[in-house]
């Protein structure tokens, strides 16, 4: 079975698991993400390898990791993550990427990222919900980083912490690339 084969069984199960465990019917679950309940159906049938932005939104209504829904061991409390097993959610041609290094339930989801950005390149985000937290640290080059429609320059060695539940962008506006771990919290659901 493929990696990507891995992912969609582990994410099919994961999405049902939680769901029912939330409570939520595929109605409920669908409105609270804004993604489609035949979108959902495919999900956890295993019939459709969704967005990253999709599974963001998944995660974000049931409140939980992104590492979690695509979690397909059932590991001890202390789970080494290897390098093998680190995720590549989106990428480009050029060379940008986000890694989901690793992710835990604390009391919410807690989910560490390696980010590389090529010059001239961005990802833009929508809203997390409400107390929802991002911290960045850049390790090469410099982050712009667009909250609100404000622009922030973090350069190499420097970090930077925001609310995330609005609209936000990281780019590289520079000639080298951007390297940064973020670390997103996202409150749990009640």
């Amino acid at each position: 079975m493929s990696d990507l084969d891995l992912l969609t069984q582990s994410l099919a199960r994961n999405v049902k698991r939680w769901r029912t465990e939330r409570g939520f019917t595929l109605d409920a679950l669908a409105a609270r993400a804004g993604v489609s309940r035949g979108m959902l159906i495919q999900i956890e049938q295993a019939r459709t390898n969704p967005s990253i932005g999709t599974v963001v939104k998944i995660g974000d209504a049931l409140g939980i990791s992104i590492t979690t829904l695509l979690d397909y061991e059932q590991g001890p409390r202390v789970r080494v993550v290897p390098a093998e097993q680190v995720v590549r959610l989106w990428h480009t041609d050029a060379g940008s990427y986000s890694r989901l290094l690793a992710g835990t339930e604390a009391p919410g989801p807690l989910e560490m990222w390696d980010w590389r950005l090529m010059p001239g390149e961005g990802s833009g985000s929508d809203p997390h919900p409400t107390g929802t937290v991002e911290i960045a640290h850049v390790t090469a080059g410099e982050l712009t980083l667009t909250v609100e429609g404000a622009e922030y320059r973090v350069p190499a060695g420097s970090s930077v912490t925001f609310e995330a539940n609005t609209t936000h962008r990281y780019a590289n506006d520079g000639d080298v690339p951007t390297e940064m771990v973020l670390t997103v919290s996202v409150p749990p659901v009640h």
